[in-house]
């Protein structure tokens, strides 16, 4: 991957299983058993590929209350990532949490997602648009304070940007250790399968092996953990191609059950 899904007020409490993004509320948040059902459907629907279905599900929220605009958007985005089309709808959906975006963490939390998007889009070729990327991504920045609890995903999100796109794996490495050590941090085991896996990915870059066989085996550890199935595929897949040869074709092969039972999702890179 390169990712995506990856937290919220960017903030999810341990084992909550959200990937990253936005949710309704801004303050510590509340752990599964205290969640509405609604946020529990959410949920379900975006850890199994229903992007879509989930969005319709926060729509009438969406049109009165910023955080469920940007939750909204952030489904939109994660979905066209992971299959490779909808970037139109997301884009739409992106544009209203802009517009109810009132104070400077709602702003920044939709730069951040427009930063995002524009990652996305430049990393399956769909559009160029990494300048956009580094600007949204910048400007999130500036009105986030240091200590926010949206922070790591952004430095996760401007790490992805520049392992993946800048080439630049200094600057990487760093940015993807501060989003590690702030997701540890807020307990969120979801965004840290995200650290983790990008992470390794420096490491097998490295030559060094055994640091990649332990991040992506923490990253398929999580997502399990958390319930993000769909997440699972990708994982098993880059455990693979540190692996022994009998081992990396079984995980080779339990990857591609998965993504034939999810409808050949998520595309290549995406994950």
């Amino acid at each position: 991957m390169s990712d995506q899904l990856r937290a919220s007020d960017q903030r999810r409490p341990r084992n909550d299983g959200a990937a990253p993004g936005p949710t309704p509320d801004p303050d510590p948040e509340p752990g599964p058993e205290q969640r509405s059902p609604d946020e529990a459907t959410v949920w379900l629907l975006r850890s199994r590929g229903c992007w879509a279905v989930a969005a319709v599900l926060l729509e009438p929220s969406a049109e009165h209350s910023p955080g469920s605009a940007l939750l909204r958007a952030e489904l939109l985005i994660e979905g066209a990532f992971f299959r490779g089309r909808g970037w139109s709808t997301a884009e739409n959906a992106l544009r209203l949490a802009e517009a109810h975006a009132g104070t400077a963490e709602e702003r920044s939390a939709a730069a951040c997602a427009r930063g995002y998007l524009a990652y996305c889009a430049t990393l399956l070729q769909v559009h160029d648009r990494l300048d956009e990327a580094q600007a949204a991504l910048g400007r999130a920045s500036a009105l986030l304070p240091p200590n926010a609890p949206g922070r790591p995903l952004l430095d996760f999100r401007r790490g992805l940007v520049a392992e993946n796109l800048l080439k630049d794996p200094a600057s990487a490495r760093t940015a993807l250790r501060r989003a590690h050590a702030g997701a540890e941090q807020l307990q969120d085991d979801l965004l840290l399968s995200y650290t983790w896996r990008h992470l390794a990915f420096i490491a097998q870059q490295d030559g060094n092996l055994a640091g990649a066989r332990h991040g992506f085996a923490e990253s398929l550890r999580l997502r399990e953990l958390t319930g993000f199935s769909v997440g699972i595929a990708p994982a098993l897949t880059a455990l693979a191609e540190v692996s022994t040869r009998a081992d990396a074709a079984l995980l080779r092969a339990q990857a591609a059950r998965l993504t034939d039972a999810f409808g050949q999702v998520p595309v290549p890179l995406a994950g």
